[in-house]
């Protein structure tokens, strides 16, 4: 009796034991096929049941972080807190933080900006303003409201699937889009966007057969409508004097097609421009694919020999101020690519904070200011970054690996190696496919939307109506002895005379 009762709850618990197994199964097998059939997050897509964990693990970390994990910022090169604040942006989700700030305000570098006691009100509030580039020197100038815009990210280097879902993102929000230097592809152009197109070393999508630039080549471009302006690209911010690399494994039949390459061998562009070897041959391009294109034209480069700036201008006044670039980008040492020399990235360049009010000066001082407008680009992918960069005398932002944390790049570091795990820097199918761009260019309008918002809140906070508006005294910055001093004092020459708060109508009472 007693053997009889043990064989029954035996017997009992083995058919619960399997029954449990087989429930397990199914549900396993159910979050499989919801995880492959669903658009909205690549890793769980490219990664089905596995990559739930990932979230699991991101929101224990928020509890366990203090005591087994890295703080929020102490992560490299883009800490979670910056990285936290664009994936909540681009999902459209509430961006407030509790408890206080992880930020140090103690450490010498760090930009405080100064609240207004009388801020902009809300029914104040302005969109920025439209701004003409090439106005009066250009036939066809440029007149866009744009604030923060797609940096240049090569089809190639990024999937089709992401530049599909940028170009769409930023056409739904009235941004700009820069093509990188690996020429124009159909998906830039199906999304709709306005177009920058970059011009690189080594010429891709308007050289000829002997690798020179053509000018049949630069008028087929320019007749595309959405192609807006034209950059000529003499450095970039991971790698000043080294150019673009892009691994064969990555050269498809396409990519080769419109690069006017071979498959599957590497994409190594020259230095620099076999044709500019003085600021007078700079000057002699840029005229060159005006009168081409009709188009505004200006340069991005990297700031390291500041003397060159100086000897551009004077060579610019000598000539003519319609001999100037339309606008100049300002790349930082501290930007991103998917693939560079460690000695180049670390150690080559000046960053941002040193190379932008340098370059504002300079134009300034040379009489340029009005003339040639300024872009900024370099690791500006938060409303601080892009508030402290129209404060120190930019124009325009733009940002390449904001909008990938927007496409949902979870900084693998595998941008090189056609492994990303994302979708977004591989040429891999099978990684590909988690990418849907319908969804993800929603992310990336939102992140749009929302960094501009962002920008102009800080903006109201010091007194002014639009983003624009802000100046070097709307900020300081903490010194080697903790104190901190107003970026007007540090940086005096672009800010208006007068007092600090000059600008500001709600101190007028005062």
């Amino acid at each position: 009796m007693f053997d009889s009762i043990i064989l029954t709850i035996l017997l009992w618990a083995a058919t619960i034991f399997i029954g449990a197994i087989g429930i397990g199964v199914l549900y396993v097998l159910f979050l499989y096929i919801a995880d492959i059939t669903q658009t909205k997050q690549t890793i769980r897509r490219n990664f089905p049941v596995i990559g739930r964990f990932r979230y699991s693990f991101e929101h224990m970390g928020e509890f366990f972080r203090q005591y087994f994990f890295s703080m929020d910022r102490e992560e490299m090169p883009f800490n979670r807190a910056e990285r936290s604040w664009v994936y909540r942006a681009a999902k459209n989700v509430d961006s407030t933080i509790a408890f206080g700030s992880t930020r140090s305000l103690a450490n010498a570098g760090e930009v405080m900006f100064l609240s207004c006691p009388f801020p902009t009100l809300t029914e104040d509030a302005a969109l920025p303003k439209t701004i003409t580039i090439g106005d009066g020197y250009a036939k066809k100038p440029y007149q866009t409201n744009s604030l923060f815009n797609v940096s240049g990210m090569s089809f190639g280097a990024i999937s089709k699937q992401a530049v599909l879902a940028l170009s769409t993102g930023a056409k739904e929000s009235g941004a700009w889009m820069n093509t990188g230097e690996g020429g124009l592809s159909p998906y830039h152009l199906e999304g709709g966007a306005d177009i920058v197109f970059q011009i690189g070393t080594a010429k891709y999508g308007v050289r000829d057969k002997d690798g020179n630039l053509s000018d049949d080549k630069l008028r087929e471009i320019a007749a595309h409508e959405q192609v807006k302006m034209f950059e000529i690209k003499m450095s970039q911010g991971a790698k000043p004097g080294k150019g673009g690399i892009l691994p064969g494994i990555k050269v498809s039949a396409e990519i080769a097609q419109i690069r006017g390459i071979k498959v599957g061998q590497d994409s190594i562009s020259p230095n620099g421009h076999t044709d500019i070897s003085s600021s007078y041959e700079l000057l002699d391009m840029i005229a060159r694919v005006r009168r081409v294109t009709g188009k505004p034209v200006g340069f991005k480069a990297v700031v390291g020999r500041q003397d060159f700036y100086d000897s551009l201008f004077s060579k610019i006044n000598e000539r003519g101020i319609a001999s100037a670039p339309d606008f100049i980008t300002i790349d930082s040492a501290d930007g991103g690519t998917g693939a560079a020399p460690q000695s180049l990235m670390d150690y080559m360049g000046l960053p941002l904070k040193e190379s932008l009010p340098f370059v504002v000066d300079k134009l300034i001082e040379h009489k340029l200011r009005n003339r040639i407008k300024v872009i900024s680009s370099g690791k500006l992918v938060t409303p601080s970054n892009v508030a402290w960069a129209l404060a120190m005398g930019a124009d325009f932002v733009t940002s390449a690996r904001g909008f990938m944390f927007s496409l949902g790049c979870i900084q693998a570091l595998q941008c090189n190696k056609n492994t990303c795990p994302t979708g977004i820097a591989t040429q891999d199918a099978k990684f590909q496919k988690g990418l849907n761009p319908a969804d993800k260019s929603v992310r990336v309008a939102s992140y749009i939307k929302n960094m501009v918002y962002e920008v102009g809140t800080i903006a109201h906070s010091c007194g002014v109506k639009e983003p624009r508006a802000l100046k070097r005294h709307h900020a300081k910055v903490v010194t080697e002895n903790g104190r901190s001093v107003l970026l007007s004092d540090i940086y005096p020459i672009a800010d208006p005379k007068g007092s600090p708060h000059a600008d500001t109508d709600a101190l007028r009472v005062l």
